[in-house]
């Protein structure tokens, strides 16, 4: 819709209801543009014009927002908020690049000696979980001697106990480097972002 049609629709509204009250412009469903004194109920909760007698808009009403339309608004609210804050820790925390790469170097340090633990406590259970199938194996039901003994509950619950230390052992170190991955990852970024905000080539 033009200017000229705006202002002569404006202009209708302003004759029949007078020089005081507001002019409002809504859409209704099948696309068409209205003007009246006032909104139907039907469509309140739509985006609205306001007018003034002379025709020129002096405010928009925002249309009323679903709540999934309102959580994803304060969602993007809150990235663009932390993320304003993580470039002001960025820049107060670190005087330098290197520092940042000298803070990276230590935690990745620390998790690589705890994967490096880690992995020789599971080397350690394989080997104790590889004894105790060797002796089980010289009991019912591994053994193929029709004489052989039924395996003693010591022996089973070893085998239970040592496998379910290997299982939580993998996850533990599953995790660990998980974290190791992630941190790096978030140094990369760190630092590209503090030269970025540094203007460091």
């Amino acid at each position: 819709m033009t200017a000229a049609l705006v202002l002569l629709g404006t202009a209708c509204v302003h004759a029949q209801t007078g020089g005081d009250r507001k002019l409002y412009k809504w859409v209704d469903a099948q696309g068409q543009v209205h003007y009246g004194d006032h909104v139907p109920d039907e469509y309140a909760n739509q985006e609205q014009h306001v007018f003034n007698r002379q025709g020129v808009e002096v405010d928009r009403i925002e249309a009323q927002k679903t709540p999934e339309q309102a959580a994803a608004e304060a969602q993007r609210v809150q990235a663009a908020l932390d993320s304003r804050n993580r470039d002001r820790n960025l820049v107060s925390t670190y005087a330098s690049v290197d520092e940042i790469e000298r803070l990276r170097d230590q935690r990745l340090g620390l998790l690589s000696d705890q994967i490096k633990v880690a992995t020789q406590f599971l080397d350690i259970l394989h080997g104790r979980l590889d004894k105790l199938r060797s002796d089980a194996s010289h009991f019912k039901p591994y053994s193929d001697n029709p004489k052989a003994s039924r395996m003693p509950d010591a022996v089973a619950e070893d085998l239970a106990r040592v496998g379910s230390d290997i299982r939580t052992q993998e996850d533990n170190l599953r995790q660990k480097r998980a974290d190791q991955a992630a941190l790096q990852s978030q140094f990369d970024a760190d630092i590209a972002r503090y030269r970025e905000l540094k203007g460091i080539r």
